[in-house]
């Protein structure tokens, strides 16, 4: 589900109670942790948190690089973490230590999904979104992606 919301805050009122309250507590948790240079934005219909364009235009779709997002789907609640998926090490950490906290581990290709906040682990959410500062996300960013192709010769 895409909201078409201009702003987080627009973004939020427009939720059920329930599930405004548990992704408030989760942006909270977020921007607490997010290292500086990253930004709060609304894009792909989710609340994001990304490296500006100003900072790293060099992207594959021309649009920012999204660290982390928010969203309220139809029958959950879903925390995007793009650096724990870019990276099999890292996926795997936090599965381990994510299983470890006894709460329920439902991902899908590039999220966790939850119904409720008692859910997710949070300091594990805090750690995760403070476990890269812009340059290192960058660098992984640019491990997953192939070489530019130079062009064929005439």
């Amino acid at each position: 589900m895409q909201s078409k919301a201009e702003t987080v805050d627009q973004y939020l009122d427009k939720l059920p109670e329930d599930r405004r309250r548990s992704l408030r507590a989760v942006r909270e948790v977020i921007l607490e942790n997010l290292p500086n240079g990253f930004e709060e934005a609304m894009n792909w219909g989710m609340i994001t948190y990304q490296v500006p364009l100003e900072t790293f235009p060099d992207t594959y779709n021309k649009q920012p690089l999204m660290v982390a997002a928010l969203a309220s789907q139809k029958n959950h609640m879903a925390l995007y973490l793009t650096a724990i998926y870019m990276d099999d090490q890292a996926k795997e950490e936090f599965k381990a230590a994510y299983q470890a906290t006894g709460k329920r581990y439902d991902v899908g290709k590039s999220c966790v999904r939850f119904k409720t906040l008692e859910d997710l682990p949070l300091e594990l959410i805090g750690k995760s979104i403070r476990s890269h500062d812009v340059s290192s996300f960058i660098k992984v960013y640019q491990k997953t992606r192939p070489a530019k192709q130079g062009k064929r010769g005439a």
